[in-house]
C-alpha cells in the first residue's frame, strides 16, 4: 500500500495521512502485540467519553503492524502557543482543565501505573542497581486511587479544532496517582522552559487544591522511569540528578 510521505516520525512508528484517516505504522523491532496494546488504551479512553480519535482498525500493512484511526484536523495547542508565547497562561488553563477531566475517571480496568513504572525503572540503562532498588522501594510505599493518567500529557498532544480539543497519543496511559501524572507533565515542560513548567504546576494546584509537595514526591520515580526512553545525554544527566537529589541512596 502506498501511503505517501509520513507527516510525522516517532521513536516507534511513522504517521501517515491517508484517505482522511491517520495510519500509524509501527517499526519492525517492536513486539507483535504493540499495535493492539496501544489501540486498546486509546479505545478505553474513547469509551470513557473523552475527546479521543476513534480507532477504525488494527491491521498489518506490508507486513508491519498498523493502527488506522480517525483524522482530527487542526493545530496542536503546543503549535498555537509557539506562535504566540504571550498566551501561555490561556493555553495552559485549557490544557489543565482537560487533564483534570481525565484525572476524574476511575480506571481500574487499565494497566496499573505501578507495574508500568516498575518495568521502566528496571530497564533504565543509566541507573545502577542501587538506584533502581531505592526507586522501586519508594514506588512500593506509594498508595493511591486508580485514576486515569495519560502518561505523556502536554500541549503537543492536544489538537484544537474550533473550540474543541482532542487528546492524542494514549500509549503511556495507566491507572494510577494523578500526582505522578502531573509531575510527568511538569518534567516535560521543565525540559523546554522552567517558567512554563512552574506556571503549569501553579495553575493545576490552584484549580485542584492539590499540594506541590505531594506532586514533587513523585519526582525521582518519574525521572527514573523516563530514563528508559530515548532521550539526549543532557536530559539523562538532569534526570539522574533528580533521582540522586530526592531519593536517599
Amino acid at each position: 500500500m502506498d501511503l505517501g510521505t509520513p507527516i510525522a516520525i516517532g521513536n516507534t512508528a511513522k504517521i501517515y495521512l491517508h484517505k482522511n484517516t491517520i495510519v500509524k505504522v509501527f517499526n519492525d523491532y517492536l513486539p507483535s502485540t504493540e499495535s493492539s496494546y496501544e489501540a486498546n488504551k486509546q479505545k478505553y479512553a474513547y469509551s470513557c467519553g473523552l475527546s479521543v480519535p476513534k480507532i477504525l482498525d488494527v491491521t498489518k500493512i506490508d507486513g508491519k503492524q498498523a493502527i488506522i484511526m480517525e483524522y482530527i484536523k487542526g493545530k496542536t495547542i503546543g503549535e498555537k502557543l509557539s506562535e504566540n508565547m504571550e498566551r501561555a497562561e490561556y493555553y495552559l488553563n485549557i490544557s489543565v482543565e482537560i487533564q483534570q477531566k481525565i484525572h476524574m475517571i476511575v480506571a481500574d480496568d487499565l494497566e496499573p501505573m505501578s507495574e508500568k513504572l516498575s518495568r521502566q525503572i528496571k530497564s533504565a540503562h543509566n541507573l545502577d542497581e542501587k538506584q533502581k532498588s531505592a526507586l522501586l522501594k519508594r514506588l512500593d510505599k506509594m498508595s493511591f486511587e486508580n485514576r486515569l493518567c495519560h502518561g505523556d500529557f502536554h500541549m503537543f498532544n492536544l489538537i484544537m479544532t474550533d473550540n474543541k480539543v482532542t487528546i492524542i497519543d494514549w500509549v503511556d496511559s495507566s491507572a494510577g496517582d494523578i500526582h505522578a501524572d502531573i509531575y510527568r507533565t511538569y518534567l516535560l515542560y521543565s525540559q523546554l522552559s522552567v517558567k512554563l513548567a512552574d506556571m503549569y504546576l501553579r495553575l493545576y494546584c490552584e484549580k485542584s487544591g492539590l499540594s506541590k509537595d505531594d506532586v514533587f514526591q513523585w519526582g525521582p520515580i518519574i525521572a527514573g522511569a523516563r530514563l528508559s526512553e530515548s532521550i539526549s545525554s543532557e536530559k539523562s544527566e538532569h534526570l539522574i540528578e533528580i533521582v540522586n537529589h530526592y531519593c536517599q541512596l
